[in-house]
């Protein structure tokens, strides 16, 4: 009986053993368990912590709708991964994040040197004076946006415009001297601010840099004024075309404001394109420094013939040209003493506006 007994108890363990080991059949609903693959972190490496699981349950925010504050002023997480792809470095598709972007200019301007010709500089607002030139400006640039500016402007044409001219031809009538006083060069120091610039394709090949540029300044300018215009004269059989007669008037202060566009080409050729406002004042009390005073001494002396150096004029009256005959015209410069006479014996003042386009080039280096 013993040995019988014995086989019984050791069959019954060897069936309990094998019902423990055998795994149970897979439900519909459960996980397939899935054997973690184990990496060693690298020497002296801490391994990083594990994300946190996101709650695919919870609701998304709206992207406009306000962060919700808890305890822990924190931002809420993203749920959606693309709102955490980095473009450029930034999450733009992030909610959360705003990113403003200023791209530097092309060709920086501070510390450097521009030198500008204007070969045209034409008068745009002639209304009782015309003038065309030319002008040269430097510019020291002092930082990317301001700059201080040196500017000269010559007028090799200015005369009165035809619509003056024809009321004179016509009528006898003409604007006021200081109304009608003309520049003939000026000289200026002043400022320039560039507010903004931007770039724009060229040909599909090539990309130019462009700023709005403003500007102001002030100096002094020469002036004159139109004593006689031109006239035709007749002397026996032959005709002659004498010019125009114009007395020096002397320097007025001269201010001026402006602005436009460069447009810069590589790294050393600009450009420019610009509208300013030369305003200078006017005030017609001598013609070629010959006060009332002078021009009556001068009309006393013409018929008879009197020496003009002798008459006690001021130091600034040029009587030299209002003395002799011209070679060519025979005609004789003594006769502009009334004209002259006439402009000073009413004095005018007035404030002049010369509205001028400017166009040309930089060299910057």
């Amino acid at each position: 009986m013993r040995p019988t007994s014995f086989l019984a108890v050791l069959l019954s363990a060897t069936l309990a053993s094998a019902q423990e080991e055998t795994p149970a059949p897979p439900s519909e609903t459960a996980p397939i368990p899935v054997k973690p693959e184990l990496r060693s972190p690298a020497p002296d490496v801490p391994a990083p912590p594990a994300p946190e699981p996101l709650d695919t349950q919870a609701p998304v925010a709206p992207a406009d709708a306000p962060l919700a504050v808890t305890g822990d002023p924190e931002l809420q997480p993203v749920a959606d991964p693309n709102e955490q792809r980095l473009v450029n470095g930034a999450p733009l598709h992030n909610p959360n994040v705003a990113v403003h972007v200023v791209q530097k200019k092309r060709f920086a301007d501070e510390g450097r040197h521009e030198f500008t010709l204007y070969p045209v500089v034409a008068q745009v607002n002639g209304r009782f004076t015309e003038h065309a030139g030319s002008a040269l400006h430097y510019t020291y640039h002092l930082q990317e946006n301001f700059g201080l500016q040196i500017s000269s402007t010559y007028n090799w044409y200015s005369n009165e415009s035809l619509f003056n001219l024809e009321l004179i031809d016509k009528v006898r009538e003409q604007a006021q001297a200081a109304s009608a006083l003309l520049l003939v060069w000026g000289a200026q120091a002043g400022v320039e601010v560039t507010p903004l610039y931007g770039k724009f394709a060229f040909y599909d090949n090539h990309l130019l840099q462009f700023s709005l540029v403003l500007n102001g300044g002030a100096g002094i300018g020469s002036t004159r004024v139109l004593v006689r215009p031109e006239v035709s004269n007749q002397v026996g059989e032959e005709t002659f075309n004498v010019p125009a007669r114009f007395g020096d008037t002397g320097t007025k202060f001269l201010g001026s404001v402006g602005g436009g566009f460069r447009v810069q080409f590589g790294d050393s050729m600009a450009l420019r394109l610009e509208v300013r406002d030369l305003v200078y004042t006017a005030r017609v009390d001598r013609v070629d420094g010959c006060n009332l005073q002078d021009f009556q001494k001068l009309e006393d002396a013409r018929g008879t013939g009197q020496d003009f150096s002798q008459l006690g004029l001021t130091g600034s009256c040029q009587f030299q040209k209002f003395d002799g005959v011209d070679p060519k015209t025979r005609k004789a410069y003594r006769e502009d003493i009334v004209l002259g006479k006439d402009l000073v014996s009413n004095p005018s003042s007035d404030v002049l506006n010369n509205l001028s386009f400017y166009g040309g080039f930089s060299l910057l280096f």
